[in-house]
């Protein structure tokens, strides 16, 4: 890398080359456009897909337009999450105040959608304004009978990382409320798979044939009643633990919950997240039945990706995702079907998480944290990439610079997870990589100008 902002030079490492640790979590520097998303944003993410909950965002309406339908996180049932609703502060509000335009909105809201329950999220303007927010949320649940949950979220507090932590801080006040529920003796909790495209019904069709009840999805597809009942389950089984590890040591330290870490993308991690699940319980049938899920998976799908990476041999891909262990699998994924990660970035990866991302890297993988569209347009013109994968902020840069493009984030509606998923990926990225639109681009073009 030429050039970077002054005080990111720890915040960069090429594999091979350099030799100082990564450090992950770092503030942004001040003044840069970072890829990072903000507080409101981060507890939005983990919050919204439940789906029978009232989401109502306490700010000007730009807030809850920004985080609508955030995730497209699916529902089997309500759809209560879908809508994004708002007090709609105004001018005379921010100088009056808006607390009493909060109770009105939470009274009508709540008589007209009869939630199970209702998160009240706080924006900047209202950390400003210096609203009472808590005690109008005790006032509604006190009056309406159910639990009423604020969200101090105001975005200006850091980054989306803490969002994460103060939504995992809301979702524990809800857990151990409730006890009605049936809960079998091999039972899970799923924290952090957001059932983007399905991803979850995926997932409980492979433990339903191993004898597993997954008893609580926390929060894709998420029901406040089974969050409510979460501290009854034997196992916290923790996919995105950038944003659920906080949940997952909480209800360790207060119910004496184990978790284990996971993640469901890829061949490797998948079949790993089954058998470490399938070994917690000490049940030699739920192991035998995990072989046998993983064996009939991979019976068809090992020969169907062949194609796809005879096509993508030798290909270089540029990863940049919000957490770690996405990364960590991408680059494992990516291997199997021929390609090479030259670029491999998060929003809030931590120094540990870096540290274990550099141990499957190849020497010359660029790795960085926080990063900003300079670097990365530099990055990719610099390694050579032909695909980049990211979210909706990465994907005008890989327009940009007329290489291939594909979403892992919050937006997309095809599934990745799981063994049907990675068959999707493969398919996703060969279709992308080798598109006959990229003959027409001169790739330098462009940014020689610039």
């Amino acid at each position: 890398m030429a050039e970077y902002l002054e005080g990111r030079e720890n915040q960069i490492v090429t594999k091979g080359i350099d030799s100082h640790e990564l450090v992950g979590g770092k503030p942004s520097v001040a003044g840069s456009v970072s890829q990072r998303a903000c507080v409101f944003c981060g507890s939005r993410v983990v919050l919204y897909p439940i789906a029978d909950a009232l989401h109502l965002v306490h700010g000007p309406i730009g807030c809850a337009s920004y985080t609508w339908d955030i995730r497209g996180a699916l529902s089997s049932g309500p759809e209560l999450h879908r809508s994004s609703f708002s007090t709609d502060l105004r001018e005379k509000n921010i100088v009056f105040g808006g607390q009493d335009k909060l109770y009105q909105a939470l009274h009508e809201l709540i008589d007209k959608h009869h939630p199970k329950a209702a998160f009240v999220y706080s924006t900047c303007i209202v950390g400003v304004i210096g609203d009472d927010v808590q005690s109008v949320c005790k006032r509604v649940q006190k009056e309406k009978n159910i639990p009423v949950v604020a969200v101090m979220a105001e975005g200006f507090q850091g980054s989306k990382k803490d969002g994460y932590k103060i939504a995992c801080d809301a979702l524990f006040s809800l857990v151990g409320t409730d006890e009605s529920m049936d809960v079998s003796p091999l039972s899970i909790n799923i924290l952090g798979d957001f059932n983007l495209a399905g991803e979850l019904w995926m997932l409980e069709e492979y433990y339903k044939k191993m004898g597993i009840q997954i008893l609580a999805p926390i929060t894709g597809d998420g029901r406040v009643k089974k969050i409510q009942n979460a501290h009854r389950a034997a196992l916290n089984v923790v996919q995105c633990s950038g944003s659920m590890i906080h949940l997952a040591k909480q209800m360790k330290e207060k119910y004496g919950i184990p978790f284990i870490k996971v993640s469901y993308f890829g061949i490797e991690d998948m079949s790993d997240a089954l058998y470490e699940v399938a070994k917690f319980f000490k049940d030699d049938s739920v192991m035998d039945k995990a072989r046998e899920l993983v064996k009939d998976q991979l019976t068809t799908l090992i020969p169907a990706l062949e194609p796809y990476k005879r096509a993508l041999q030798g290909k270089k891909a540029a990863i940049y995702v919000g957490g770690a262990f996405k990364a960590i699998s991408l680059v494992k994924a990516l291997r199997l079907i021929g390609m090479k990660t030259v670029i491999a970035g998060t929003q809030t990866g931590n120094t540990e998480d870096y540290r274990l991302l550099k141990t499957i890297c190849d020497d010359g993988c660029i790795m960085v944290d926080d990063s900003n569209p300079v670097e990365l347009s530099e990055f990719v013109k610099q390694t050579g990439a032909d695909l980049f994968i990211g979210g909706v902020k990465e994907r005008p840069i890989a327009y940009k610079l007329g290489i291939g493009f594909c979403d892992h984030n919050h937006e997309r509606k095809l599934a990745l997870a799981g063994y049907d998923g990675m068959l999707n990926f493969a398919k996703e990225v060969y279709e992308t990589v080798t598109s006959p639109v990229w003959q027409f681009v001169n790739r330098s073009t462009p940014f020689d100008n610039e």
